[in-house]
């Protein structure tokens, strides 16, 4: 591919994948077990979208999220404790245990947010891009969105306003097939949701979503572009989650035929294939257990933490006066 990373790059590429999946899993056996609240949204299978889009990314650079996040939340470098530490509603979490898996925020690694509502997150990153328009700071966001929020109304307004001003952003639509359990079929009047972009005046473009390389270099593409001044780019990310909406998804409608088709195209072991041709089964061997460290570290780091005290209810939420 040209302008491919380096392969030391892609080793960490597929190493973060490794430790998204690995941390799904943990957090699938912690909810059995009732170690966590409320509905978890794995993403079993997107990995890649979120690793490669945001390893294109500089740390100044912002990131809008979704109820579906982590892949998200670990590329853009939030510490793997205290993501689970928030997940888990511990008081070491980067929001203090309060925002939970669909609501992780982290200010010092530019990760603006999740959000719990669909598409609730875009016309907060027209906001951003507007900042870093308006104060001339060399920066764009990229906002992540499902084919389910590509239907809704704050959808389409921040794409016509972000392509009306211009404004350094980059729309990256995480395409997995379902909008919570009902086919993209049954939502969206045509197949490629990135053909929209025409009606904006912008580039969209449509990439394997389950190709972490293919993914990565699109959004550097985009941000480049947004960086120039020249606005945003709208990318379809076909890809496809494994499993249920969340953990209270019963299933059942997704064809066992249509799962089977899409397990092939596992973005890890195929990313693990092409690393292995390259580097050697040792080094493949080596960024899997430094994943696998990682995670179970994170656990022990959560399990351990304390849940918030309620004397610091108020604490961070209001700032005190002058007396």
């Amino acid at each position: 591919m040209q302008n491919a990373p380096s392969l030391d790059m892609q080793a960490e590429l597929y190493r973060k994948m490794q430790v998204v999946r690995l941390l799904e899993e943990a957090i699938g056996r912690l909810h059995k077990e009732g170690r966590t609240r409320g509905p978890i949204h794995r993403c079993d299978g997107q990995e890649a979208v979120g690793i490669g889009a945001t390893a294109a990314l500089e740390r100044e650079d912002i990131v809008t999220s979704t109820h579906r996040g982590h892949a998200h939340y670990v590329g853009k470098g939030v510490d793997t404790g205290r993501l689970m530490a928030e997940i888990m509603g511990r008081a070491t979490g980067t929001c203090r245990g309060r925002g939970g898996h669909m609501l992780v925020a982290d200010r010092e690694v530019g990760l603006l947010g999740g959000c719990g509502i669909v598409g609730g997150a875009l016309p907060v990153a027209v906001g951003q891009a507007l900042a870093f328009q308006v104060r001339r700071q060399p920066n764009v966001v990229l906002a992540f969105y499902g084919d389910g929020a590509a239907q809704i109304g704050a959808c389409h307004e921040a794409l016509n306003a972000a392509a009306l001003w211009k404004l350094p952003l980059v729309f990256l639509c995480e395409h997995n097939l379902y909008g919570l359990t009902v086919h993209a079929r049954a939502q969206s009047s045509v197949a490629d949701l990135a053909s929209r972009a025409v009606g904006y005046g912008i580039p969209g473009e449509i990439v394997d979503g389950n190709d972490v390389l293919a993914v990565h270099a699109a959004t550097a593409r985009a941000a480049q572009r947004a960086r120039r001044g020249e606005g945003p780019t709208l990318i379809e990310a076909k890809t496809y989650r494994l499993l249920g909406f969340s953990t209270s998804d019963v299933g059942g409608y997704q064809p066992p035929e249509e799962v089977a088709a899409w397990r092939p195209r596992d973005p890890i072991p195929n990313m693990a294939a092409h690393l292995v041709a390259e580097l050697g089964a040792e080094r493949v061997a080596a960024l899997d257990a430094d994943a696998a460290a990682e995670v179970e570290h994170a656990v022990a780091f959560a399990l351990e933490s304390p849940l918030p005290g309620i004397g610091e209810l108020d604490a961070g939420e209001y700032v005190k006066g002058a007396a």
